[in-house]
């Protein structure tokens, strides 16, 4: 069977003259994708401009006024204030498992949308997702109370950890002590920012917040990985590829630049400042962009700053040397956070990227997210794991908004439509995880399929 390079050929040269996708010709190419900085801020306003939302709420093709609703919002006003203006169809539907919520969203309906939806993905009623969905609702029922405890348990652990290894690591004397803190609260603060990525695809809550130690900020990690990477997971719309360029280019393209080569070095070099610029990249925009501070900035975007402060209070020592030792602390955490983030789940050769060849131009949505996943041998069915290092990563995608540790019980019904629509569900190891994210930024050439 020889591959259809063909198809290749046509699909590049169409995406270089339309601006539009490469895997999914049919859609516009993402407004403002390639300029600024490449804020979640940024992307919003650009997707905005694409989704023909007419400054409501668009599900499907219906527009929806959510403003007197938003208040109500029984995940949190945040979720509705973010994405005003935008189509919501991916989120609607995997943030809602409940089929009740259609009689409600019903109630808020304005007219119909004037232009196509700017999304290849399909919700069917017999599709692989929707059945999914449903089997998922009735095995959520046996699922006993007390299972997401767990899951409390070791991120809570992993905040005492930080907050008295990071204040040790200031007040101890002896070398080794001062050296085994320091890489101990390192260690802590990227667990911490991991796992309380479990907290901030759910309903407001406290745990949350523990994600801006890190100096980054929740509401902006709303955006760029839950509203963005997770619903269109390696597509152009996925912005947590695209904050990576020009650096970095996960997309496999034939014109990128001789620096890209180096993408690895590049990432060894930058991932421990990843923490400290998005919070600079978000102080800077209150001064560039007009509106920014009163729109988008908010009280807790400085919460990390009281990890330097507790350190100097409760060790006794001058606050400069307070200062420098969390900066140390900072910038470990921030490297080991993004080499399990960059190496969990979505960067190898055999996962889709966009300008890969598809079967089907409109897939159903669950679909495409095990094509853009791998999941790991050696981290599922170990919680501790599973919250620290992304794990369960095809059910996490599929259902978001489920706890880390309901996941496992949903197994038996996940694998079974797997089985029945022939999904690509695929597991591997992270050693082959991390060298395959290596080879997907050499690669050049995107997958075509086989001819029969």
């Amino acid at each position: 069977m020889a591959p259809n390079v063909e198809y290749l050929e046509v699909a590049h040269q169409r995406a270089v003259e339309k601006k539009t996708h490469v895997s999914f010709p049919q859609l516009k190419y993402p407004s403002l994708r390639d300029e600024g900085l490449r804020d979640p801020v940024q992307w919003l306003t650009g997707k905005a401009m694409d989704d023909g939302a007419e400054g409501l709420w668009r599900v499907h093709n219906g527009l929806y006024d959510l403003t007197d609703f938003i208040k109500r919002h029984p995940g949190g006003a945040e979720w509705l204030e973010l994405s005003k203006g935008l189509d919501i169809t991916e989120a609607f539907e995997c943030h809602h498992l409940s089929p009740s919520v259609d009689k409600m969203l019903a109630k808020f309906y304005v007219r119909e949308a004037k232009t196509p939806r700017n999304s290849p993905f399909t919700f069917k009623d017999d599709g692989f997702y929707r059945t999914l969905k449903r089997e998922v609702v009735e095995e959520l029922k046996k699922v006993p109370k007390s299972v997401p405890k767990y899951a409390d348990m070791v991120i809570d652990g992993l905040f005492g950890t930080l907050l008295v290894t990071s204040a040790l690591s200031c007040w101890a004397k002896n070398y080794w002590v001062v050296t085994a803190s320091y890489l101990i609260a390192s260690l802590c603060l990227a667990w911490v920012t991991v796992a309380a990525h479990n907290y901030i695809h759910r309903k407001s809550n406290w745990r949350m917040y523990l994600f801006n130690l890190s100096m980054w900020s929740y509401r902006d990690f709303r955006v760029s990985h839950v509203l963005s990477h997770h619903l269109y997971p390696n597509t152009l719309n996925d912005l947590e590829v695209s904050a990576f360029e020009p650096l970095v280019f996960w997309n496999p393209r034939r014109d990128v630049p001789l620096l890209s080569k180096f993408a690895f070095l590049i990432e060894l070099v930058t991932f421990p400042l990843g923490f400290l610029k998005n919070f600079l990249v978000r102080f800077y925009l209150n001064f560039a962009r007009e509106g920014f501070f009163t729109e988008h900035y908010r009280w807790h975007d400085g919460l990390g700053l009281l990890l330097p402060v507790w350190m100097w209070l409760v060790s006794g020592t001058t606050f400069s040397e307070a200062f420098v030792t969390w900066l140390w602390i900072n910038c470990t955490g921030s490297f080991i956070f993004y080499m399990i983030g960059s190496n969990a789940a979505h960067h190898h050769p055999k996962i889709f990227k966009d300008g890969d060849q598809v079967k089907d131009p409109n897939p159903d949505w669950g679909m495409h997210e095990l094509e853009a996943v791998m999941d790991r041998t050696d981290i599922n069915g170990n919680l501790f794991k599973v919250m620290t290092f992304f794990g369960d990563h095809a059910l996490h995608h599929l259902f978001p908004t489920l706890d880390h540790a309901v996941l496992p019980y949903l197994y038996p019904a996940f694998l079974k439509n797997v089985e029945k629509y022939r999904a690509n569900f695929r597991m591997t190891s992270s050693f082959e995880l991390f060298v395959g994210q290596i080879k997907q930024t050499l690669k050049t050439e995107p997958n075509v399929l086989e001819d029969n």
